[in-house]
């Protein structure tokens, strides 16, 4: 057979065997590219006659995701975690050592099509840095003695599984996980991390009537828990009183705010609990689906969860006349994301469940009034559908009076960086980041970047804010920087990831954070003066306030807020001001071609100055 008529083979079956629907174009794609190691020209033009598109939309969403590729890749990409913590962790050395060892440089496949090499953004695992994928495997702790180790295992058996030799904590020893991951679990609370009898909670919920549930949520005081805070039970009324007969819940496990990694303890060890909020919650809006949208790098968990709804529907916690309860049908479907931030925006990730490009939609209208497929839809992040749950089940009295006067109920924290104990911390509000500095013992912190990068960097003056909605609010990142951490170098980390991560949609976004970026570094090389520094300031607001969807909105915050908690490190680093040079001008770098040809240094402009001193300028006046 050849391969032609092999590839059209394989593609016609794939996409016969999810109906040629062309809502799950992402799981279509997926099989193609794991299947062919790409997805080839060839293969777009397969996919959009099978599901009678056109071929643009098909390539759309094919150079939208990381984890597609149209051209060949290996059969087994291992992804490197290059963010912000794990390159503290010395990721860049194991780069360094994968590089050697297997002969190419980031970017590229090895002679033999067997391993391609990449680095990837967060992966979840700022606790157990430096991490890697390898396929689907996850690969913690990496050394560069482990890092070498792993290429020549490769190279034997070429299976990434049999790379993992113990596994850790809990459900990642479970026959369907089968990870190394460890959870981490510092200090858990009595909302997520408590156990919990299955179904009592439904059976307590379908004996009140959807309205009253709503209430309940409401008297709770329950806030989503994703960051923004918006109040649950008001978005769960929306939803429900908007005009259409169909609605949909949908859970939001795109964890991908670097320095996260809450979600992935929870849908390990509590899924549940999730399920059981997602079903409350399809009772009480009138929702008969759900949707999980799952982070493809946690799609090692995938299999073990879909056991759990397996399970749910044999004891009747999903599916028709749940609990007994006449009338009341719901169910759950997992879908896979592909390897984009963007898409942890509620409208971006609808529109990659609905199969299409991680591109936000304009607001209004809300997704509560038209979201997945046009139809009312509530997403929900996956801690604030675990706290429903517990909130029906213990009652919204019990649960309003946890935390503080503003903010009711618990947190959980992802903390990592420069501590002695990083991981998982359930605390209620109202407790202090100076309290949760001491529970992980990083008493000597000169930064802490609260709520991840789109969050904002705190210095020991605001130790004593209170994590809530209406002080410190954070969706639960919390990365610790020691002092001999430069935080301008964080921050201008923090900036190569958003603008890896805009989807490029609108100029200020696309374009500002490259220029916010520039401008950072120029302060960092000693090249700018003071008013670099307003232009930050005003760049930076210009990007907040025209950009078009969330990611955009916070991308300046890393400069905008270590400009105003941290400023004398920049103050620090202006080029005192000299009449005869320019601040803009590198006279170093300009000089560095002249003194290869000459093998000596400038006799006017010094390496180690860079400045005219005053006896040279009598010499050269």
């Amino acid at each position: 057979m050849s391969q032609d008529h092999e590839l059209e083979r394989s593609v016609r079956a794939i996409c016969q065997a999810h109906d040629r629907d062309a809502g799950r174009l992402l799981d279509i794609v997926r099989q193609v590219q794991v299947r062919e190691g790409q997805v080839s020209g060839a293969a777009l033009d397969l996919i959009a006659e099978e599901l009678g598109q056109q071929r643009v939309e098909v390539e759309g969403v094919v150079s939208f995701y990381a984890f597609f590729s149209e051209e060949p890749q290996g059969r087994i990409v291992i992804r490197l975690c290059g963010d912000v913590i794990d390159r503290m962790q010395g990721a860049e050395r194991v780069g360094k050592v994968l590089e050697d060892e297997l002969g190419i440089r980031f970017g590229e496949t090895t002679e033999d099509g067997l391993i391609s090499l990449e680095w990837t953004a967060c992966i979840g695992m700022s606790d157990q840095a430096p991490a890697a994928l390898v396929g689907n495997v996850i690969v913690t702790q990496l050394a560069t003695d482990a890092a070498r180790d792993l290429v020549r295992e490769l190279r034997k058996h070429g299976d990434p599984q049999r790379l993992v030799r113990t596994f850790g904590d809990g459900n990642n020893a479970h026959e369907r996980v089968r990870a190394m991951v460890v959870n981490n679990i510092r200090q858990a609370g009595p909302v997520i991390l408590a156990e919990m009898e299955k179904g009592s909670a439904i059976r307590k919920s379908v004996a009140l009537s959807p309205a009253e549930v709503v209430r309940a949520v409401k008297t709770a005081r329950l806030r989503g828990r994703g960051g923004a805070g918006f109040p649950t039970g008001m978005k769960w009324q929306f939803t429900r009183t908007a005009e259409g007969d169909t609605r949909y819940i949908i859970c939001n496990a795109d964890e991908g705010e670097p320095g996260t990694f809450k979600d992935r303890v929870i849908l390990t060890e509590r899924p549940h609990l999730l399920f059981e909020g997602m079903t409350i919650a399809g009772y009480a809006i009138g929702a008969e689906k759900g949707i999980l949208y799952l982070r493809a790098e946690y799609a090692y968990l995938r299999s073990m969860l879909e056991e759990v709804l397996d399970t749910r529907r044999e004891k009747g916690l999903l599916g028709a006349h749940i609990c007994g309860k006449e009338g009341f049908a719901f169910d759950i479907r997992i879908q896979l994301g592909a390897g984009a931030y963007i898409c942890g925006e509620e409208t971006a990730l609808i529109s990659s469940a609905e199969g299409l490009r991680g591109d936000p939609k304009n607001r209004p209208p809300f997704p509560a009034q038209k979201g997945y497929k046009g139809c009312p839809s509530s997403v929900n992040n996956v801690e604030t559908l675990c706290c429903v749950a517990r909130i029906m089940d213990n009652g919204a009295g019990w649960f309003a009076q946890l935390g503080s006067e503003c903010s009711s109920g618990t947190k959980l924290f992802s903390v990592s960086g420069d501590c002695r104990s990083p991981g998982i911390y359930e605390l209620p509000f109202g407790t202090t980041l100076g309290e949760l500095l001491e529970l992980v013992g990083a008493g000597d912190a000169v930064g802490v970047q609260v709520g991840g990068p789109s969050g904002k960097m705190v210095g020991p003056a605001d130790f004593d804010r209170e994590f809530c909605f209406d002080d410190l609010a954070t969706g639960g990142s919390i990365m610790v920087f020691g002092p001999e951490r430069d935080l301008l170098e964080v921050a201008s980390g923090f900036m190569d990831f958003f603008i890896d991560e805009s989807c490029g949609y609108c100029t200020p976004c696309r374009v500002g954070n490259v220029l916010l970026k520039e401008r950072l570094d120029k302060v960092r090389a000693g090249l700018a003066d003071a008013s670099d520094l307003d232009y930050l300031e005003r760049l930076g607001e210009t990007v907040r306030t025209a950009s078009r969807c969330g990611l955009g909105q916070t991308s300046p915050n890393p400069i905008l807020s270590t400009l105003e908690n941290f400023r004398p490190l920049y103050e620090a680093r202006l080029k005192s001001p000299d009449e005869s040079l320019l601040a803009t001008f590198d006279i170093q770098g300009a000089l560095e071609e002249s003194r290869g040809i000459t093998g000596r240094d400038s006799l006017h402009f010094r390496r180690e100055d860079g400045r005219q001193n005053s006896q040279e300028k009598g010499a050269t006046a």
